[in-house]
């Protein structure tokens, strides 16, 4: 194995008083101890007890710190997803957490319930589709800036030469940032991958898509909105689709974030609470902006700012700021364009899209891909890069940014001779059919880590058009992810921010509701009951049973009415105070 690369078969060794862990690839031994948190790193010289169990495991993803002390987190299951660049990339399918002290009984009840609740929250997050890991590869760099790097980074581990922004577990191995144990870190990526072996024209090759999720400012649908003081914005992605042919490899790099302004849309049962632009001097707005646009410049270049958001409403104020936050800014490198997603494509005019790749297709072209030859000589760079963004940055943004890249595709492809010149990918070639699915499963998984639920439109990218039955599959979506994000999203973002180290712990994790909380919704329960009975069980109506119906049917009216009123009092929220 290379020096930079990490160990992918380990041992854990368990006594009372340290855990050992050894490679089955060295003769190395990392030692920690428990009472302490000490970390050591030896030679393996017979250190390990003969009586100390044992278990097997795939990865050290580091140890996070909760109520009962300190935790091993590690891999104990994995799925080999495929090869990039020759280099195996995995899922994480089951980790396991390991707790430093040897007993509880330094806690009072109360304080054990509070650590299974964090228990609960670290493996909710561990177990939130889906995780990758590489050995061997740099997951969180684009083919273009592994390229950039100098012999340096090369002699760096994965953990130290790794995008920052993209290692999922920076947290629970910030103990372990040492030389000493630069082997044992495996950085994990969360975000979605897929590799896929192609034919087409009978020439084979293969074509991956990597999307990366940021650390920064990561939480849910409707708890993490817009920007933060330094810049970052909330659902950032970068999307990378790599194809390699016969040693050729390309790259082409897309990125997708909130609207960089202050804003919320706070839950508050209502089925879509508007988004709302937070009260300041606009010149803060700006100033975060600004922070924002000069970080994409400096590792992207050129930007073009895909604005899908309404026109119109709520967004259209929305899409009002951001555009005048645009002009006001005057980056010559800034290129802003809107395009009302919902006006344009009303009635199930999906085809109109059409009219937005046609607009940016010279910006595309201008800004290129990267492209690597067989020979090692370099054919491309990408110059720039495409900022797409909705309300959400998933739905709208997902079908943007797949034609985009089919756009791209069919360039590197007559690019290969894979295609011939001005040959476009045949609609009826079993590849298109792959190419759909993985963009919508791209959609789907990188909905499910925000929203709660899948992606929302992906019949279309599925399919190409857009079908009654997509409708209904995502009205099924949207009623999923009302009821997630109004009454289980606190208890996920308290998970991400345990998991992040945003947030102090905290015990005890009750919180006093109130008496509406309890009372109203029971009240509502009792008089839907008594509605429904009086409207079934009479056999015939009579003037006393009509006044029933009035009189439940009016409670019901009230109480669901009382319940909206004080709307945020029913929503889960964070408990999580942020460090």
């Amino acid at each position: 194995m290379s020096s930079s690369d990490v160990y992918n078969d380990l041992t854990l060794y368990v006594t009372p008083e340290k855990f050992y862990i050894e490679p089955k690839a060295a003769e190395e031994l990392l030692m920690i101890d428990r009472p302490s948190e000490s970390i050591t790193l030896q030679r393996n010289v017979g250190q390990i007890p003969p009586t100390s169990s044992r278990k097997d495991f795939c990865g050290f993803l580091g140890s996070i710190n909760l109520l009962a002390g300190r935790y091993l987190v590690i891999v104990t299951q994995r799925e080999l997803v495929g090869y990039i660049a020759g280099h195996a990339i995995w899922r994480l399918a089951k980790a396991e957490l390991l707790p430093y002290a040897r007993s509880m009984l330094h806690l009072t009840p109360e304080q054990v319930s509070d650590n299974n609740t964090y228990l609960n929250m670290v493996e909710q997050v561990l177990s939130t589709p889906y995780h990758y890991f590489s050995y061997s590869y740099d997951l969180t760099h684009s083919m273009q800036r592994l390229h950039d790097f100098g012999p340096d980074s090369w002699k760096q581990s994965l953990l130290e030469r790794a995008d920052a922004r993209f290692v999922w577990n920076g947290h629970l191995l910030s103990a372990f940032k040492r030389p000493e144990p630069r082997n044992f870190c495996l950085p994990l990526l969360h975000g979605f991958i897929s590799i896929n072996q192609c034919v087409i024209n009978g020439h084979s090759f293969h074509w991956s898509i990597i999307s990366r999720r940021s650390v920064s400012r990561a939480g849910t649908r409707l708890f993490r909105r817009g920007i933060d003081k330094e810049g970052n914005v909330a659902n950032f992605v970068e999307t990378e689709q790599i194809i390699e042919f016969q040693g050729d490899r390309a790259s082409f790099v897309q990125i997708r974030g909130s609207i960089p302004l202050f804003w919320t849309q706070a839950p508050d049962l209502r089925y879509k609470p508007p988004p709302t632009l937070l009260e300041m001097d606009p010149q803060e707005h700006y100033a975060a902006c600004q922070k924002h646009l000069e970080t994409v410049a400096v590792l992207y270049g050129k930007q073009v700012l895909l604005n899908l958001v309404d026109q119109k409403g709520a967004e259209g104020r929305l899409e009002k700021a951001f555009k005048d936050a645009i002009s006001t800014l005057a980056y010559p490198s800034v290129c802003y364009e809107p395009f009302d997603f919902h006006g344009e494509c009303r009635k199930m005019r999906w085809d109109r899209l059409s009219i937005l790749i046609d607009r940016v297709a010279l910006d595309q072209d201008e800004m290129g891909f990267f492209l690597i030859l067989r020979d090692g000589s370099l054919s491309s760079l990408q110059e720039g890069v495409f900022r797409t963004n909705c309300v959400d940055c998933l739905d709208r943004t997902n079908v943007v940014q797949s034609m985009l890249a089919h756009r791209n595709l069919e360039i590197v492809l007559q690019k290969l001779s894979i295609l011939q010149r001005n040959q476009k990918i045949d609609p009826q070639n079993s590849f298109e059919v792959v190419f759909k699915n993985v963009w919508a499963d791209n959609a789907d998984v990188i909905s499910t880590q925000y929203s709660g639920t899948g992606a929302l439109k992906t019949d279309y990218t599925r399919t190409g058009k857009r079908t009654r039955m997509g409708l209904v599959k995502d009205g099924i979506n949207s009623l999923t992810r009302y009821y997630k994000n109004n009454l289980t999203d606190g208890f996920r973002q308290d998970a991400i921010d345990l998991f992040q180290g945003n947030c102090e712990l905290l015990s005890p994790l009750s919180i006093d509701r109130g008496w509406r909380y309890i009372t109203f919704p029971s009240v509502f329960l009792v008089a839907v009951a008594m509605f429904v009975a009086s409207a079934v069980f009479p056999t015939e109506y009579s003037t006393e049973s009509l006044l029933y119906l009035l009189f439940w049917g009016s409670m019901v009216a009230a109480t669901a009415s009382t319940i909206f009123r004080y709307g945020t009092e029913f929503v889960d929220r964070p408990r999580l105070m942020e460090a």
